[in-house]
């Protein structure tokens, strides 16, 4: 295993991404659910707010775990167009699916406080637990660049070559810790992966105020 949980992946980045400690003008934003657990080690170490990206992936209607896109809360997406066209995912089945993570979305974000209605910082620092085929992440930097900021950091500790490379032109400042040939799921590169409830996420918001 690489990392023994999502703390030790923070504070590993953490250790990276120091020169970012203390910055007035710095913020970290997780992506949910287990890029908060993350975010929030990450943003105790460096003396850095914490707040939610809110973005969620789209799932296949045959497979929920397979991610053909991703929506934030205001609707826009980022859509793997090869995979839904070779899954033959109707037009309708995919608006279906975008309205219905969407409204999630905005249910969830008022559930746990994660209100972001703050003008943006002008380092924002992007995290999440791991990248797979990097959709949702596309879709938080997407997210980012509408709400402007200066510069943009996604750190993760792990992801395919591939997504790597397909990322790393989208930010300022790309930091991902390990990139293991093969990839597997994210889950697998972790000793501990549980489940991240929302009670948590509401503690850690709330702690990080």
């Amino acid at each position: 295993m690489l990392f023994r949980d999502r703390e030790d992946a923070g504070h590993q980045l953490a250790a990276r991404l120091y020169a970012y400690r203390g910055a007035a003008d710095a913020s970290v934003l997780g992506i949910p659910r287990g890029g908060i657990v993350v975010g929030a080690t990450l943003a105790h170490d460096l003396d850095l707010p914490l707040g939610v990206c809110p973005v969620h992936k789209l799932s296949a209607p045959s497979n929920p775990e397979l991610a053909i896109g991703a929506v934030d809360e205001t609707g826009a997406t980022i859509i793997d167009w090869p995979l839904v066209r070779r899954l033959n995912v109707s037009d309708r089945a995919l608006a279906a699916e975008v309205a219905r993570r969407q409204h999630e979305l905005q249910r969830w974000v008022r559930d746990v406080g994660g209100e972001h209605d703050r003008p943006a910082p002008a380092i924002t620092i992007l995290v999440d637990d791991g990248i797979a085929t990097g959709a949702t992440a596309r879709a938080a930097v997407q997210a980012m660049r509408r709400q402007g900021g200066e510069r943009l950091v996604l750190a993760v500790p792990v992801a395919p070559v591939e997504t790597a490379a397909l990322l790393a032109p989208l930010v300022e400042e790309w930091v991902c810790l390990k990139t293991p040939d093969p990839f597997f799921a994210v889950g697998n590169f972790f000793d501990s992966w549980p489940e991240v409830t929302d009670q948590e996420v509401q503690a850690l918001l709330v702690t990080s105020r």
